[in-house]
């Protein structure tokens, strides 16, 4: 079988309490801390964008999708380890197969190795719990299941950098599509928030003009700059908005000419940061810059700044949090982060957290993850009874970005509550790490017959399409 894969993604697969979700934590969670402050949250993440080395992949943690029962026997173990490595093939240009080096092979590494086999990927043995030099030579073990061999300590944070050295080659170039088209980062705010203060010190240099003076910033300016280096470096450019007035009678032409042109900016944007008054809290105008980022379908990030004047008052960012949440609630998917334009206090991290976001707003999620984790959800939480009959979720597919779309093949759409829909995109948010990105589920009416049709349908035009390869 031809490998037309053409995604940057590394799958990690293995038997249950192998280690793969300490891999997997060690691989990504640099990036992880950048919006959780706590590891140890990868038991509700399927995938998450990470950086190695330089190069940008998305990895999969299959660990996330489901266990294995160890007292089952017979055909169950084989049928739900087939499962599990049939999503995680789906997706994947490379595999990290995860083995336990202190117990050795056993039958079902040796099942999961030939349904590898037969996926034509490239395929790399992580051994792991070599914890120490004497521990490696037991790694011998498992170059029986014919794939090479890595002996890794997640643990310790052995063997990963050999390990990662060798998969990192194996996945395509892929196409930096930023280059052509750079993401828009639109910074908005009220007057005076900051704005042009926040970006002189996040490009290190006097790019736009700063004054006390409430509103010097009378159009938008764009500014390009660049995160990362080599083919995947993103490009980005950023966009200095004027301050947002309150509209009124007395409000002049440059002043409404300003709020027109800081709400076009919105529009324009794949990212907003709305930057507010650690000072002052949220105000009115604040929160109308929230809901025209809800409306529009932005991916957001919600920043405080002056947080030096505010811990000078005595304020903490615990309990500063949960007030402003309750106040945008509707912003509770946007990353938060504190800032001080005058220290520089979180201006660096800053960068990460856009960067991170920009990456969420372009995920992309295969149809067979997708569709395991809409199911594990509803396994989860049963929908609602709705005049006496249950919503039935039949299949989901992903139909765009920027916003992420999702459509949702059900029995009957109008048994489906608001409440049901924000719970099924909590999970997907959870599942996939969408944190800042917006998500719009659209539940789509079709009959149980109409459906398997086209699967049948889908599914001939795969067996075709390979056999054409």
């Amino acid at each position: 079988m031809e490998n037309k894969q053409n995604k940057r993604t590394i799958a990690i697969v293995g038997r249950p309490n192998v280690g793969k979700s300490a891999l997997f934590n060690r691989i990504v969670g640099r990036r992880v801390s950048i919006v959780h402050e706590e590891c140890g949250v990868t038991r509700d993440r399927v995938v998450c964008e990470t950086e190695w080395d330089t190069q940008q992949f998305d990895l999969i943690d299959t660990g996330g999708l489901g266990t294995i029962d160890s007292r089952a026997v017979g055909d169950v173990i084989v049928n739900r380890t087939n499962e599990q490595v049939a999503i995680a093939i789906e997706d994947a240009a490379a595999i990290i197969f995860v083995t336990d080096i202190t117990a050795g092979g056993v039958p079902m590494d040796e099942e999961v190795a030939r349904l590898l086999h037969r996926a034509d990927r490239p395929v790399f043995i992580a051994a792991n719990k070599a914890d120490n030099d004497s521990r490696d030579e037991d790694s011998v073990a498992f170059e029986t299941l014919g794939f090479p061999v890595f002996p890794v300590s997640a643990l310790h944070n052995r063997g990963v950098d050999l390990l990662m050295a060798a998969v990192l080659p194996e996945l395509p170039a892929g196409e930096n599509r930023t280059i052509r088209n750079p993401l828009r980062i639109a910074v908005v705010g009220r007057p005076n928030s900051g704005k042009s203060s926040y970006i002189n010190r996040l490009l290190n240099g006097d790019r736009v003009i700063v004054s006390d003076i409430p509103g010097t910033t009378r159009d938008s300016i764009e500014i390009p700059f660049t995160i990362g280096s080599g083919p995947q470096a993103r490009h980005y450019l950023l966009i200095d908005t004027a301050g947002v007035n309150r509209r009124n009678r007395k409000s002049g032409a440059v002043e409404h000419y300003s709020n027109m042109r800081a709400e076009e900016s919105i529009d324009n944007a794949d990212i907003v940061v709305l930057l507010m008054d650690a000072s002052e809290g949220p105000k009115l105008q604040d929160k109308k810059l929230a809901a025209k980022i809800m409306e529009a379908k932005k991916g957001c990030i919600l920043m405080i700044n002056k947080w030096d004047l505010a811990e000078e008052g005595g304020v903490t960012q615990t309990k500063y949090e949960p007030a402003l949440r309750k106040e945008v609630p509707f912003l509770n998917f946007a990353p938060l982060l504190f800032v001080s334009n005058e220290t520089g206090y979180n201006i660096r991290k800053s960068i990460e957290i856009i960067d991170y976001v920009a990456s969420r707003i372009e995920t992309q999620m295969t149809t067979g993850v997708l569709n395991r984790v809409i199911q594990d959800a509803v396994a989860k939480t049963p929908p609602p009874i709705v005049k006496g009959r249950a919503l039935k979720v039949y299949y989901a597919t992903q139909s765009g970005t920027k916003p992420i779309f999702i459509k949702l093949f059900v029995n009957n759409t109008l048994r489906a509550t608001p409440t049901y829909k924000r719970y099924l995109i909590s999970q997907l948010r959870k599942a996939f790490g969408l944190e800042g990105a917006p998500v719009e589920l659209k539940l789509v009416s079709r009959t149980r017959p109409d459906l398997e049709q086209k699967l049948a349908e889908r599914k001939k035009q795969n067996l075709a399409d390979n056999e054409e390869a």
